[in-house]
């Protein structure tokens, strides 16, 4: 495609986009399920199909020497394929927010006022690699009585074809609009650009994906983005905490995988605590292979740990997102100190204390300035399945209406509802 036909192609998705958007809105809440339960029994009825499809994507990505970690996350095994048709038919489970109106409240003026939960309209997703995200976000999207276009990665492109033509079936099948969930079906990067700069047809940009294409979409876009950069999540061990607690919090929040954007990339320790905690947590993080980069005083109860591969912090790992086995550890004084250290340097996105006192816990849930805070639990939780949410369509560090992980919600709006018996503002 040449600029010309891109900037028409991109600019007729939008136009089908909203015209579509409108039909959802209005759809009921049996016709949406129905569309869900519909593309489940279409992901199993056709997995050799898509397999195949995903055989050509994988053999294309071997073949331009694609990292073995990013080939992992293309393949649509029998299992992922399940597990998108469990995750259509959870969310056909749950209950229908659109339409929902809350807080309705009578004013001395004898009208009643409250909030109608609706949809956005369209919203636009951009994400590479994973082609499974090309069912997360077309169910969460027909669910909230959204229209969207998706842009995936060059790297799956006759996977999320394969499975974009399966969602429109089940649309179809269901008498909704075939252009509620519409798939860009180049490669071509210009598409991108124009996509970002439609706010006459697209609601918001969701961009799930490496830090660089993100970067590129928040300083580009001319409609709203849901983004979030960096997950640089902190544990804060304070004084006094359950140590065997603790060490066991710490190591799953570090170790139980290194590239999710919610594993934990820094550790602060209370001075109380930190002689007794600091060799155990070392011990098991040296067995694991997890280089510590540290502050002078818990390099220096590190360093009679065996194996230890312990160095010196620098000002900049402690803002570093590593997504590897490394982590930043610093003793401070206190909980003031710990909160104070996370407010400067974290992400914003998910940071937990381990502690024993309450209203330490207060004080860090009240005043760290983080999408998710957490009270004796590893940050590995920040997840949309893992807080009930049924899927998510990604995790936001704005802090406008979607914060943390982006569910159903996320996906809509609220509008003010007036009800009146005829009366007049005097």
């Amino acid at each position: 495609m040449n600029a010309l036909n891109i900037s028409d192609y991109t600019q007729t998705l939008g136009r089908q986009a909203k015209a579509a958007s409108a039909l959802m809105a209005k759809a009921s809440t049996a016709t949406k399920n129905s569309a869900l339960r519909q593309l489940a029994a279409l992901l199993r009825a056709n997995v050799q199909a898509l397999q195949s499809d995903n055989a050509k994507d994988l053999e294309r990505a071997m073949a331009a020497g694609l990292a073995a970690p990013m080939v992992d996350r293309l393949k649509l095994t029998p299992q992922v394929i399940e597990t998108c048709a469990q995750g259509c038919e959870q969310l056909a489970a749950m209950p229908d927010l659109i339409g929902e109106i809350m807080g309705l409240k009578q004013q001395p003026s004898g009208i009643r006022v409250g909030q109608m939960r609706v949809p956005i309209g369209v919203f636009g997703m951009i994400f590479e690699s994973r082609p499974n995200v090309t069912i997360e976000a077309a169910s969460l999207s027909i669910k909230s009585g959204n229209a969207c276009i998706l842009r995936g990665g060059s790297e799956a492109i006759e996977s999320n074809k394969a499975l974009a033509q399966l969602v429109q079936q089940a649309l179809v099948k269901s008498g909704l609009p075939v252009d509620a969930v519409q798939l860009v079906q180049t490669t071509d990067r210009e598409v991108v650009g124009h996509l970002i700069a439609l706010p006459q047809y697209v609601d918001v940009i969701i961009p799930r994906g490496g830090k660089g294409l993100i970067e590129r979409i928040s300083r580009d876009a001319k409609v709203p983005v849901i983004k979030h950069l960096d997950g640089n999540c902190h544990v804060y061990v304070d004084d006094p905490c359950d140590l065997e607690m603790a060490v066991a919090v710490a190591d799953n929040a570090k170790t139980s995988k290194y590239s999710p954007c919610n594993a934990a990339e820094g550790l602060l320790v209370a001075a109380g605590v930190a002689a007794e905690f600091l060799p155990k947590i070392g011990a098991i993080y040296a067995a694991k292979g997890v280089e510590m980069r540290c502050d002078a005083e818990a390099l220096a109860l590190l360093a009679k740990v065996p194996g230890a591969n312990s160095r010196p912090a620098t000002e900049q790992d402690w803002y570093e997102e590593y997504l590897a086995p490394i982590i930043s550890i610093k003793v401070v004084a206190g909980v003031d100190e710990a909160i104070a250290h996370i407010n400067r340097y974290s992400s914003h996105h998910t940071d937990a204390i381990l502690t024993r006192d309450h209203m330490h816990a207060q004080q860090f849930l009240r005043e760290v300035d983080s999408a998710s805070v957490m009270v004796n639990t590893s940050t590995r939780f920040a997840d949309g399945f893992e807080f009930g949410l049924g899927a998510e369509i990604g995790i936001s560090t704005d802090k406008f209406h979607a914060r943390g992980p982006v569910g159903l919600e996320g996906l809509t709006s609220l509008k003010y509802v007036v009800l009146g018996q005829g009366e007049v503002r005097t």
